[in-house]
């Protein structure tokens, strides 16, 4: 393994990496808020919009994120929408995240029990406050683990950006391998940074949960 060649590529795969992370959080970001609110949509039984929102969890679901960023990246601008190759990234990878968060948040929801809701309401407190500080609290510890894996899920799912010509991580691993053919250093790097993103999620996610968890016991 030649290690010269990694301390050289170095500056290049942080580059891609600040570009990878700058892109993947501003779509994760997106998913989250499009995920609450399908999942409000849905719990709430809003006509028509639930079952429209419900056709884009069950597309977006069930099709892979590169077919979706293709779709976006060439579709858009045969449609007269110009769109950059970083736009187009974060709005599918928010699009794509949005559909796995809303299951996460509406399980959530339903989790909390009626019988909680009624009591709260037969003590004077109104819906709105009823969803404030009765069932959103338990909902979020509820769907708090699948919440970390939808982020992890997201992080590692950005590998597809290099199909539109993201200059991310795979990207440049890919160009590199194919200038210098330096297979396994490239490859290595590529493990190692993807792991720098990765980690401290998991990490912070599974010590968030484990306080979620006993304080719930707790209380």
């Amino acid at each position: 393994m030649n290690v010269e060649a990694m301390v050289d590529y170095l500056p290049l795969f942080w580059e891609a990496m600040m570009l990878t992370l700058k892109i993947g959080w501003i779509g994760i970001a997106g998913s989250i808020v499009i995920g609450l609110v399908v999942a409000l949509v849905d719990h709430f039984h809003v006509p028509v919009l639930r079952q429209v929102l419900r056709v884009y969890v069950e597309i977006f679901r069930n099709t892979p994120l590169l077919i979706q960023l293709f779709f976006i990246y060439f579709g858009l601008p045969r449609l007269g929408i110009p769109i950059g190759a970083d736009v187009c990234g974060a709005v599918g990878l928010a699009l794509h995240g949005g559909s796995y968060m809303a299951e996460s948040f509406r399980s959530g929801l339903d989790a909390v029990s009626d019988v909680q809701r009624e009591s709260a309401l037969s003590l004077g407190l109104t819906r709105l406050q009823v969803m404030r500080y009765v069932v959103l609290p338990q909902a979020w510890a509820l769907c708090f683990p699948s919440f970390v894996a939808n982020i992890i899920f997201l992080l590692k799912e950005t590998s597809v950006f290099s199909a539109i010509s993201l200059m991310d991580l795979m990207f440049t691993a890919k160009d590199l391998i194919g200038l210098y053919y330096q297979t396994t250093e490239c490859l290595v790097l590529l493990v190692i940074f993807y792991l720098i993103i990765i980690l401290p999620v998991s990490i912070v996610g599974s010590v968030i949960e484990r306080r979620l968890r006993y304080g719930s016991l707790g209380a």
